[in-house]
């Protein structure tokens, strides 16, 4: 069922149908493509609460009016995103070990969702499209099956038969991409949004980080995690981030985001490209050392171009970020990441109400892991390298200092900042593919 946010109000409006109606609707088609038919296996689980919230939101605007475009539009999540226990649905990365775990309550995301009407129709399931890094756990395991999770088992695109969906984010792209809800989140700590918004044909925002909370998500990295939309339309992924965006006194690197936070769909002009000066940093994606994109991606980016072109845009190409060579080469990300991990999932595990398991440190999961592999593990693959990684890191030394200091300066100081003051432009542009977190 494909229509936008728009589409759907009209029809609330009109009393063409009730969100009952698009509960409903949803879990037919959940039910006829997930687990049968194609079997995309792309949801997780669905909420059982969903049809009695889709109720009363129904009978609201009779009495207090609409809370605005999302009001009693069913939207799927990503299963690293925390729905309080006491409304059915697990929270778990995609991963045994988390299985009936309880969290302390809703994730920052999941409330302002509610607290703007749209119905949290399920959790999507977390799969990956390369063979070095398992999607479980958004994308931070080991060396296993492409597209894999335990819980979730293999999802995939849904375009083409066992195709590769790409990014952890994939059962929010592939839910958004076949109507398996209005729209969906997904979470990046490094192409989990954008990469299966590309091969799912999405509009995938990633904000900033800090623009939206992470509270209550399970995490990689504080320095990159962020929560985004994932939809067909851009009105519905602007819609999206509107409600979601906003300091939260629960992640402090929202404290320097801006304190309103603006409606992101006023934004949307057909002619705001007139006069905006646009930069192609082509050196990273034409060079030997960029492996994530297929030739043919390439010919369509630069149809883009020329679709931009003809809406008054000025390219500049290339307008190459200084240390774009060094950036893709460099292994600073990784000593981050590592040592961010094991920090910060130790203290979301800390701070579980209750794990069924007794898994709450990183150490528990991956001896949970090697004691469940029939769980855990799909056939002939047997690693879990970036866990054990992460577990044997230090803390915050020198070495993970340097290498955060680094990463900003080849990133922001010497990378985008750099290029854009250079060529004196409002934005780069790249394709989307590439090995995704």
């Amino acid at each position: 069922m494909q229509a936008s946010f728009l589409e759907l109000q009209n029809g609330l409006d009109y009393d063409d149908f009730t969100s009952v109606d698009l509960v409903n609707a949803y879990f037919a088609r959940i039910e006829e493509v997930n687990l049968q038919g194609l079997a995309l296996r792309a949801v997780i689980e669905t909420n059982p609460a969903a049809l009695a919230q889709a109720a009363e939101l129904d009978w609201e605007p009779q009495v207090y009016g609409k809370r605005g475009p999302l009001h009693g539009i069913p939207i799927i999540i990503k299963d690293n995103i925390a729905t309080t226990a006491e409304e059915g649905m697990n929270t778990t990365a995609g991963s045994y070990a988390l299985l009936g775990s309880i969290v302390p309550g809703d994730s920052t995301v999941a409330e302002k969702l509610r607290r703007a009407g749209a119905i949290i129709l399920g959790k999507a399931n977390l799969v990956n499209h390369c063979l070095r890094l398992q999607s479980e756990w958004a994308h931070f395991r080991g060396n296993l099956a492409s597209g894999w999770s335990g819980r979730g088992g293999q999802c995939t695109n849904p375009y083409y038969p066992n195709a590769d969906p790409c990014g952890s984010s994939s059962g929010s792209g592939v839910s958004s991409a076949i109507g398996l809800a209005a729209g969906a989140l997904g979470s990046e700590t490094d192409g989990s949004i954008v990469c299966p918004s590309n091969q799912n044909n999405l509009v995938g925002i990633k904000p900033s980080v800090g623009l939206v909370s992470r509270s209550g998500v399970i995490p990689i990295s504080e320095h990159q995690d962020t929560v985004g939309p994932m939809c067909r339309w851009v009105t519905n992924s602007a819609a999206l981030l509107t409600a979601i965006a906003k300091r939260d006194v629960r992640d402090n690197y929202t404290l320097a985001a801006p304190a309103l936070v603006p409606d992101y769909t006023t934004a949307l002009n057909a002619n705001a490209l007139q006069g905006a000066r646009i930069g192609v940093p082509r050196i990273v994606f034409d060079q030997d050392n960029y492996t994530g994109n297929d030739p043919y991606v390439n010919v369509v980016f630069n149809q883009a171009i020329e679709t931009l072109k003809s809406l008054g845009a000025t390219i500049v190409d290339p307008a190459d970020l200084p240390d774009a060579i060094e950036i893709t080469q460099s292994n600073n990300e990784t000593v981050v990441l590592n040592t961010d991990f094991k920090i910060d999932l130790n203290r979301y595990l800390a701070n579980l109400v209750e794990v069924p398991t007794g898994v709450r440190t990183l150490a528990d999961v991956i001896a949970y892991n090697l004691a469940n592999l029939e769980l855990e593990l799909p056939t002939n693959y047997s690693d879990q390298s970036e866990f054990i990684a992460a577990e044997a890191t230090t803390g915050f030394n020198s070495s993970y200092y340097t290498a955060l200091y680094d990463d900003y300066a080849l990133g922001r100081t010497n990378g985008i900042d750099a290029a854009l003051q250079m060529y004196k432009l409002d934005a780069l542009i790249m394709p989307s593919p590439g090995t995704n977190r």
